[in-house]
C-alpha cells in the first residue's frame, strides 16, 4: 500500500470514528434534552397522544378529553362545569399552554412524568398511563360561591381552619377552558385576552387589592399581642375626630354618629371605627404591625397552594401618617382573598394557621401517591387568648354590627367588613370586602371565608362589605356547615 492510500485510509477511519462518537453522544447524552425541547414536534404529539389524566373534585373528575379531527394531536382537554372550576383547574391548551393545576401537573396529567415510569420504561421511554390530581375542593361550597357572586366582578375563598384545605376558590367573571383547549381557538383567545374584565386572571390568588377595614383584625391582633391594650373590652386612647400625625388631614368614620371616641376594640370593630385603628397602628409603629402581618402571611412571595399566590403586601419606609392609614387597610396595603381568609382561619383555629392547600394528593394510574399534602401543618400566629378575644369581637360584628348579613342559623359566625378606597381621592367605585369564620357547635364543622367584590355594577353609595360581600360569604359558610 503506497503512502497516499495509507494516509487516506487513516483519514477516512478517523471520520467514521468521529461520526460514531457524535452519534453515541447524541443518543446517550443529548437525547433527553432534544426530546424535551419545546420546539420538538414529537414531544407535543406524544403529549396529546392519549387521553390526559384528570383533576378530581369530591371523587369525580371535572376534566375530560375528546378525540380531535384532522390533527396530529390526537386528544384535547374538555371540562365539566368549566366556568365553575376555572379558578381551580386553569386551562390546558394545545396552542396557548397551561395554567393553574393544569400547568403545575402537566407532566403527570399527560403521562410524561418520570415518576410514572418503571426502570424498563425509563430506558425505552415508553409513555405511561397518566396520573390524577385530587383536590380539596368541596363542590357544594364552590357552587354556593359561584352562584352568589353571579355577574359581579370579584373572588371568594373558603378554607378549613383546622386542616388548611381550600374548600372553594372562585373568580368572576370566569371563562370556559374548553373553548381554548384546541389549536383553532384564536378568536376566543383574543376575546378573553382583550376583555377589560380580565376573566383569565384568578382574582382569588393573583390580584392583591387594598383590603380596607378587614385589615383591622391584624392591627387588633398586634395591639393585643403587644400589650398595648389588655383586652378587646379595654377603652382605647382614640380621639374622634382623629388628625393624621404631622398633617392637617382629619380621618373620618363612615358612621359619624358611631360611639368611636376612645372606643374599645370590640366596639371599634363593631362600628368599624377608623380613628381607633389608625391611631392604634401609629402608636404601635410600622415595624410591629408589619411583623404581625407577616406572621399571617403578608409579604410572602413564595406562597404555593400549590398554585403560586401573588404576595399580599404590608409596606415599609412610611411616616406616622402613612402608618396610620395602613391601620385601616389603606395606603399601600394590599391583600388577596386567600390572604384575608388565612387571617380569619388563624383566628378561628385558636391562633394557629394551617398551611393552605387545594390539592390533597397526586396519584399514578394505580392510585399510588406521587405527592401528598399534609393537613393541619400549623404555625402559631397569636396566642389562644388573643384568638378567643378576636373571635368574640368578630361575633359582635355579625350579631350587632356591620356584618349582620353573614349570620347563619344555628352557627357561631364572626366577621369583619371592609370598604376599601379605589382611585385618587377615592374617585372610583370602592372595593367591598368581608372576611369571616363559622362554626357549627353540634357537628364541630368550621370554615373561614373571604370575599372581595371589585365591581358589582351598583352605585357607589350602595357599595359596602355588608351589602355586597357578606351575603356571598353567608351562602358559602352555610354550604360548608351542612
Amino acid at each position: 500500500m503506497n503512502k497516499t492510500i495509507r494516509h487516506t485510509s487513516v483519514f477516512v477511519l478517523i471520520l467514521v470514528l468521529a461520526l460514531l462518537g457524535r452519534a453515541t453522544w447524541v443518543q446517550a447524552y443529548e437525547g433527553k434534552a432534544l426530546a424535551d425541547d419545546s420546539k420538538n414536534r414529537r414531544k407535543t404529539i406524544a403529549q396529546y397522544a392519549q387521553p390526559p389524566g384528570n383533576i378530581v373534585v369530591a371523587g369525580s373528575p371535572v376534566t375530560g378529553s375528546k378525540k380531535t379531527e384532522g390533527s396530529d394531536l390526537a386528544y384535547k382537554r374538555t371540562y365539566t362545569d368549566g366556568e365553575l372550576y376555572a379558578a381551580v383547574t386553569g386551562y390546558s391548551s394545545q396552542a396557548y399552554g397551561a395554567t393553574q393545576l393544569e400547568g403545575i401537573y402537566s407532566k403527570v396529567l399527560d403521562g410524561t412524568d418520570d415518576r410514572l415510569k418503571n426502570p424498563v420504561d425509563a430506558v425505552t421511554r415508553k409513555q405511561q398511563e397518566p396520573g390524577t390530581v385530587v383536590t380539596t375542593i368541596d363542590p357544594d361550597v364552590q357552587k354556593a360561591a359561584y352562584r352568589a357572586l353571579g355577574n359581579k366582578k370579584g373572588a371568594a375563598v373558603a378554607v378549613d381552619p383546622a386542616t388548611g384545605r381550600i374548600l372553594a376558590m372562585v373568580s368572576t367573571p370566569s371563562y370556559d377552558p374548553s373553548k381554548i383547549s384546541g389549536t383553532n381557538d384564536g378568536d376566543v383567545w383574543k376575546e378573553l385576552t382583550t376583555d377589560e374584565d380580565k376573566p383569565l386572571v384568578n382574582r382569588a390568588l393573583r390580584q392583591p387589592l387594598p383590603p380596607g377595614s378587614t385589615f383591622k383584625l391584624v392591627v387588633a391582633a398586634t395591639a393585643l399581642e403587644d400589650g398595648l391594650y389588655g383586652s378587646v373590652d379595654t377603652a382605647t386612647r382614640s380621639p374622634d375626630p382623629y388628625t393624621l400625625p404631622g398633617t392637617r388631614t382629619v380621618l373620618k368614620n363612615e358612621n359619624a354618629s358611631a360611639p368611636c371616641e376612645n372606643a374599645t376594640i370590640r366596639t371599634a370593630l363593631q362600628y368599624s371605627c377608623n380613628n381607633v385603628f389608625a391611631k392604634m397602628a401609629a402608636d404601635l409603629g410600622q415595624d410591629k404591625v408589619k411583623a404581625m402581618a407577616e406572621k399571617f402571611g403578608f409579604n410572602d412571595d413564595e406562597l404555593d397552594v400549590p398554585v403560586r399566590a401573588y404576595a399580599s403586601v404590608y409596606p415599609s419606609g412610611m411616616d406616622k401618617a402613612q402608618t396610620a392609614l395602613t391601620g385601616i387597610g389603606q395606603f399601600d396595603v394590599t391583600a388577596t382573598p386567600l390572604q384575608m381568609a388565612m387571617v380569619s382561619a388563624a383566628i378561628a383555629n385558636d391562633g394557629l394557621l394551617a398551611a393552605p392547600h387545594m390539592v390533597s394528593q397526586v396519584v399514578d394510574s394505580d392510585g399510588d401517591a406521587l405527592t401528598s399534602f399534609k393537613d393541619g401543618d400549623t404555625e402559631r400566629i397569636v396566642s389562644s387568648s388573643t384568638a378567643e378575644q378576636l373571635r368574640s369581637a368578630m361575633v359582635t360584628v355579625v350579631e350587632k354590627g356591620t356584618g349582620s348579613n353573614a349570620a347563619v342559623d344555628g352557627a357561631e359566625v364572626g366577621g369583619k367588613t371592609g370598604t376599601a378606597q379605589h382611585g385618587e381621592n377615592n374617585s372610583k367605585t370602592p372595593y367591598a370586602w368581608f372576611t369571616s369564620y363559622a362554626k357549627d357547635p353540634s357537628t364541630g364543622k368550621q370554615v373561614a371565608v373571604a370575599v372581595m367584590i371589585e365591581d358589582s355594577g351598583a352605585a357607589r353609595s350602595e357599595v359596602s362589605g355588608n351589602g355586597l360581600a357578606a351575603p356571598v360569604a353567608q351562602k358559602m359558610m352555610e354550604a360548608a356547615l351542612k
